[in-house]
């Protein structure tokens, strides 16, 4: 079984807060129940199941068990965090919506397959709404509307078949806090949620910055000092600090990344990558707004960055 994303370890479960997470497993046999704790939730997560080449099935996670059954034989298996919802606390214990994996149970038939771990290169990507992927199927502002599947960073790491880390809270800014008690950017860092701190088995090759458009002001060393907070995490990854589609506080933006002086920190200015069109609300891009913006940063990767898209 692997876990990709950003997943908290506790007794006996995994937890994460954050949309386009990610489970897989394969198994042999007929049947096998997916086990949850749900206890104390107020709102449903989301979440897109897809066994073999099947089309992904969307679950509302509103009890503990979800079972599922195929022709006997070996199947593939691949749960994704389709939504958590930004609107209710997921940062601190209780929570109100989040998703608490707490294991698999099979028939006697069955028998879990082992798998090793992913191949590919490892990339993080921190965001705000835009990277949670809210609205992106319409303006319902719940999580109807919402997929982190069809999220331009969601997109661009499955592109390049990489384990992904895809963390966005709506809301979110530098220094301001996103909704559902998510601390500001520069405090989260680090953090699965309050309490779990974010552990890697081995450093990224690249991460991916998209923060800022949710600050009313933003100055230099506010910027500048975020990404030294990535940068004493990672010595060695490529930062890639990317500006807001709209263009907001590009030039401070643009600015910090110099005072840096970091050869190995990437300034990508976005503006014209999407415009107002390609949004549902004027702001949140549509899944063809995501296309677009996935389209430019692959590119764009490929030029700045060691990532390059599977021959």
């Amino acid at each position: 079984m692997v876990l990709e994303g950003q997943w908290g370890q506790q007794p006996g479960v995994a937890i994460t807060v954050n949309s386009g997470s990610r489970i897989s497993f394969s198994y042999a046999g007929e049947r096998v129940q997916l086990l949850f704790d749900t206890d104390g939730l107020t709102v449903a997560p989301h979440l897109w199941i897809t066994v073999d080449d099947g089309e992904p099935s969307l679950h509302v996670l509103e009890g503990p068990v979800i079972e599922l059954s195929a022709p006997d034989g070996r199947h593939q298996v691949s749960v994704v965090v389709k939504d958590v919802n930004e609107h209710v606390n997921r940062w601190n214990p209780p929570f109100e919506c989040a998703v608490v994996f707490a294991g698999l149970v099979l028939d006697v038939r069955s028998a879990l397959r082992l798998s090793g771990r992913p191949g590919g290169p490892h990339v993080e990507f921190y965001g705000d709404s835009i990277t949670q992927g809210v609205r992106s199927l319409s303006e319902h502002p719940e999580s109807e509307g919402a997929d982190g599947t069809t999220s331009y960073a969601y997109l661009t790491a499955r592109a390049f078949g990489a384990t992904s880390y895809q963390v966005g809270f709506g809301s979110q800014g530098i220094s301001k806090p996103g909704n559902g008690e998510v601390p500001a950017g520069v405090d989260s860092f680090g953090w699965n949620f309050a309490g779990s701190p974010a552990e890697r088995v081995e450093p990224s090759d690249v991460v991916v910055i998209n923060l800022g458009v949710n600050d009313p002001t933003l100055e230099v060393e506010e910027y500048a000092g975020y990404v030294r907070r990535v940068r004493a995490a990672y010595p060695t990854t490529t930062i890639v600090s990317l500006t807001p589609f709209n263009g907001k506080h590009a030039d401070a933006i643009e600015a910090a990344v110099k005072s840096l002086d970091d050869p190995n920190l990437v300034y990508l200015d976005s503006t014209g990558w999407i415009t107002e069109a390609d949004c549902t609300d004027q702001v949140h891009p549509t899944v063809e707004g995501h296309t677009k913006i996935a389209t430019h940063l692959i590119k764009a990767l490929e030029t700045q960055t060691s990532l390059r898209r599977p021959t």
